[in-house]
């Protein structure tokens, strides 16, 4: 559970830390900062990772156990760190951060469902909070971390600690988790194949360029740049990896025998209407540009998006091993629970994105450090929230719990829309951010227990990765339909402000009038961010009340972790 919840972090943390080093990023990739739209496919491409593949990791999770999907998901994040620390061009970039976004995704379920099979309903509240508290962390250490490896090494070294980290944690959770020993011949093809692999895609100027092992760099076909020896070596040893996994199935190292049987379980047609679902609705959202539209590529996207999920209920209906457990998510507190995420996500991305904002247009202009520290007031309490909210459902229903969190933080939100230039030099503003992440992280715990203590055991997985999806797709559909309003709101007011020729005829570059009633439009703007935040957070906060019903799943089942 430690090392669960230590990879949680790590992968919370990157996130974050990626956004600080994506310009340096960009420039190692041969993107220039006049390409920064080329940007969106690095982001994207964790985004779509991460959320698509939920409903396949959470099912793996139940069918094959925890800790397998952990370890698999750590391996998942180290390969694509390995991709990202050794790209030079922005395609293997895209390919790595996609790689990270399947493992980062695939860890965050598995953990929930962790906790649900080592602590029975009444006393898991916390540990869950623990968790969720671990995850909100990554927001506070991550460009924190981040800042402290830039400031000693380039941006591909946040990429090599990624993949030591994710090594060491999967290392540690083999050991700890109680999976059976691996075959030692085939570990030592694994290790063989990785090492190859990862010489040939580092290349260190120490053997890259020295006399005798730059010979390893060499295609032995000189018109076939993928013939090098290290590339050779990689095959073959991945190729007797996988002939060893099939002969000797007792602690493969690949688990290839059944795979047809597990496939049948996962329900590929399924999971890849999910997928396709999933990622034409993520897509759409995280490649739009607010200052002109709500979603991109939307008349493609959006009906192929509609589509995939009518076509994705229809066959999970009918299938015998479903991907998703309709039929579990029947309780009111489970799909409560859902819809609760869905809007606490939308009010979460507001605080995120414009709380920053607000500082660079007032009291922190063009510094986006000072900015970070306005907004690390509101990140540092919400882990505090999620711990506090935790230990509250001891002794108080989840549902008065969650609700009266979501109910601060959209108080704190409507305080917000009162703020004025001069607002965050004072004390007031710190309480106010202060109770906004209180209010997100009281609600946290609250939700992952009724959705976990009104489903049964064998669902808990595919139940969290639905959390995380509904989150996810909050932040999305948020951050645009929020942005999109508000931009319109701040272009009709600048549209009635008139011209500076005519507000102030003689002196029309040095208008006073026209700067103040400019920047009172982009106050406007960001009040109108706060105020749908708060709509958001109130409709959380009364559908917690309302729908988070605690109950208890009949049958519950026994889960291998």
């Amino acid at each position: 559970m430690v090392l669960a919840t230590l990879a949680v972090l790590v992968t919370a943390a990157d996130t974050y830390v990626v956004v600080l080093a994506l310009p340096d990023i960009l420039a190692g990739v041969g993107v220039g900062l006049d390409e920064l739209q080329r940007a969106t496919p690095i982001v994207g491409g964790f985004l779509l990772g991460y959320t698509a593949t939920l409903p396949l990791l959470g099912r793996l999770a139940d069918l094959r156990g925890r800790v397998p999907v952990l370890v698999g998901c750590l391996l998942l994040f180290a390969l694509g760190s390995l991709l990202t620390a050794t790209a030079d061009a922005l395609g293997p970039a895209v390919l790595g951060r996609g790689l990270q976004g399947i493992g980062a995704g695939g860890l965050v379920p598995a953990t929930l469902a962790l906790v649900a099979d080592r602590w029975p309903p009444e006393r898991r509240a916390l540990p869950l909070g623990v968790v969720g508290a671990v995850q909100e962390a990554g927001a506070v250490l991550g460009p924190l971390a981040g800042a402290a490896v830039l400031a000693f090494a380039d941006w591909r070294a946040i990429f090599w600690l990624n993949l030591l980290l994710g090594l060491a944690l999967a290392v540690g959770a083999v050991v700890t988790g109680g999976v059976r020993r691996p075959d030692a011949l085939g570990l030592a093809l694994a290790a063989v194949t990785a090492l190859a692999l990862g010489l040939q895609l580092a290349a260190p100027v120490a053997l890259a360029e020295d006399v005798t092992l730059g010979l390893l760099y060499v295609p032995v076909v000189e018109s076939l740049e993928w013939t090098t020896p290290l590339v050779l070596v990689s095959l073959a040893a991945g190729a007797a990896l996988v002939v060893r996994s099939l002969k000797a199935p007792d602690g493969a190292v690949l688990p290839l025998r059944g795979l047809r049987r597990l496939a049948g379980e996962v329900d590929v047609v399924g999971s890849a209407l999910a997928v396709v679902a999933l990622g034409s609705l993520v897509w759409a959202f995280a490649a739009a540009d607010p200052a002109t539209q709500i979603v991109a590529h939307g008349p493609v996207l959006l009906p192929v998006a509609l589509a995939a999920t009518v076509a994705f209920v229809w066959h999970e209906r009918r299938t015998a091993e479903p991907v998703l457990p309709l039929r579990a998510l029947r309780p009111v507190g489970a799909w409560g629970a859902l819809l609760v995420n869905l809007l606490v996500g939308a009010a979460l991305v507001a605080a995120l994105v414009d709380i920053p904002l607000f500082a660079r247009a007032t009291t922190t202009p063009g510094d986006q450090l000072g900015a970070a520290l306005v907004l690390l007031r509101l990140l540092v309490a919400v882990p505090v929230g999620a711990v506090a909210g935790g230990w509250l459902c001891r002794a108080v229903p989840a549902r008065f719990v969650a609700a009266g969190g979501m109910a601060l933080t959209a108080v704190a939100f409507v305080l917000m829309t009162l703020w004025d230039a001069r607002s965050l030099d004072g004390v007031a503003s710190t309480v106010v951010l202060v109770a906004a992440g209180l209010g997100f992280g009281l609600a946290i715990a609250p939700v992952n227990a009724v959705l976990l203590a009104v489903t049964r055991a064998e669902v808990h997985g595919s139940a969290s990765a639905l959390a995380v999806v509904a989150r996810t797709v909050g932040m999305l559909a948020g951050l645009s339909l929020l942005t999109a309003v508000a931009l319109r709101r701040f272009t009709a007011e600048v549209d009635a402000i008139g011209t500076p020729f005519e507000l102030c005829p003689e002196t029309p570059t040095d208008c006073a009038v026209y700067d103040a009633a400019v920047e009172a439009a982009v106050l406007t703007q960001l009040h109108t961010v706060f105020a749908g935040a708060a709509i958001a957070a109130g409709l959380a906060a009364l559908a917690s009340l309302l729908l988070l019903r605690e109950g208890r799943a009949a049958a519950p089942a026994i889960v291998r972790s």
